[in-house]
């Protein structure tokens, strides 16, 4: 579990393809490592990943196929700057909100709006997601946690203030960019609770990727 604020603006330095479509790649991230063993979490763009191998101030992890399809890590490159939180604790400050690492869609940075001291930025939002997001409510960009200004059919602004813009990855992100978006789960909780309610079955829980093994939303713990 995480909190959807950036720890660390790390740098993609190799990626390995591996068999059956999946991935090794490894990260430098030097705060993120400090305290981090093998087999710990840290969220790279908002995908929660398992550090696999540790040196000096990197992490390597293992990315399965179906994460790379189903999220934005699959276009990465070496070089690629990447947002980076460690998984909270239970002391943790929850400065921003639940965030599981489990991507729920890709989004598309549509336009950019500079003001004197903010940003606002639109993205695209796949019709799936859109029942799950609501003006004022959370919702998760590449890992970092926004609040939503405003909402249509098919697309949802946010405002980013200077440090969002200075401190991740959205300050350089241009129009075009595919992003990983994960709606906040309280919504998708309620939603499967009533579905339940109303008609004894499951609510229409979207796909979501995250930690290699981990059971999705709804699924056996």
């Amino acid at each position: 579990m995480f909190t959807g604020i950036v720890e660390e603006l790390g740098e993609v330095i190799h990626i390995t393809e591996t068999a059956e479509d999946s991935a090794v790649v490894t990260i430098n991230g030097p705060l993120v490592v400090t305290d981090a063993r093998p087999g710990d979490s840290i969220a790279v763009n908002g995908v929660c990943l398992t550090v696999v191998e540790l040196a000096g101030g990197a992490f390597t992890a293992d990315v399965m196929g179906e994460t790379l399809r189903r999220s934005a890590l699959g276009v990465l490159r070496p070089g690629d700057p990447v947002n980076l939180e460690r998984a909270a604790t239970l002391g943790s400050r929850l400065g921003g909100h639940l965030v599981q690492g489990h991507v729920n869609g890709i989004g598309e940075l549509l336009a950019r709006e500079p003001a004197a001291r903010w940003e606002t930025v639109r993205f695209r939002l796949p019709t799936a997601l859109a029942r799950y997001v609501v003006t004022k409510g959370s919702i998760t960009v590449d890992g970092v946690s926004l609040t939503v200004a405003s909402i249509g059919p098919d697309w949802f602004e946010v405002g980013l203030i200077p440090t969002t813009l200075r401190l991740t990855t959205l300050g350089s992100r241009r129009v075009g960019d595919a992003v990983n978006l994960e709606v906040d789960v309280l919504a998708k909780y309620v939603e499967r609770l009533l579905g339940r309610d109303q008609s004894g079955g499951s609510g229409d829980l979207p796909a979501a990727v995250g930690l290699p093994g981990a059971a999705p939303v709804g699924g056996p713990a």
